[in-house]
């Protein structure tokens, strides 16, 4: 279970890491490796790799916006009917069940900002047993899945020549 573990957070840090990087990290072979992935994915632990991409740097631009929704639960199944009905839609990259003011944070992504309040007050807003929503849209992105998208620090160490 512990090297299951160390595969699942090297993956996490480099979908790109090949079995054969792995291997010598856990002190088995590469084909072992390869078997013990194939199962974490037939089980559903591992359920996609991703590439992680800084749109800023592209032409092509992207709206990333978090809404905060307030949901009346439901008898017997509380809050994962209306989640299940959200999170079916093509716009919404993740639900995430929450403590606090709201319910649920929905992330999604459109084209243009005009694009977004469209989904939210077209197909969002509408769902039975949403009460209120609050769309807060991303300005700027500096950190994602632990990864620094642009970096200013500079090495303030002093520079020691012979």
């Amino acid at each position: 279970m512990e090297k299951e573990k160390t595969i699942l957070e090297l993956l996490e840090q480099n979908c790109k890491i090949t079995a054969e990087e792995i291997a010598p990290l856990l002190g088995i072979d590469a084909q072992e490796v390869k078997e013990k992935i194939a199962k974490l994915e037939k089980e559903g632990v591992i359920t996609g790799y991703h590439a992680m991409v800084n749109w800023d740097k592209m032409e092509h631009m992207k709206v990333n916006a978090l809404i905060e929704v307030k949901i009346a639960p439901q008898r017997e199944v509380g809050f994962d009917a209306v989640a299940e009905r959200i999170y079916r839609f093509p716009e919404v990259h993740s639900v995430h069940l929450m403590s606090g003011d709201y319910d649920l944070a929905v992330f999604l992504e459109g084209r243009t900002m005009q694009e977004v309040a469209q989904f939210v007050s077209s197909k969002l807003a509408t769902i039975e047993h949403v009460l209120s929503t609050a769309t807060h849209f991303v300005l700027k992105t500096y950190k994602r899945h632990g990864k620094i998208l642009e970096d200013k620090e500079k090495d303030r160490r002093l520079v020691v020549s012979p």
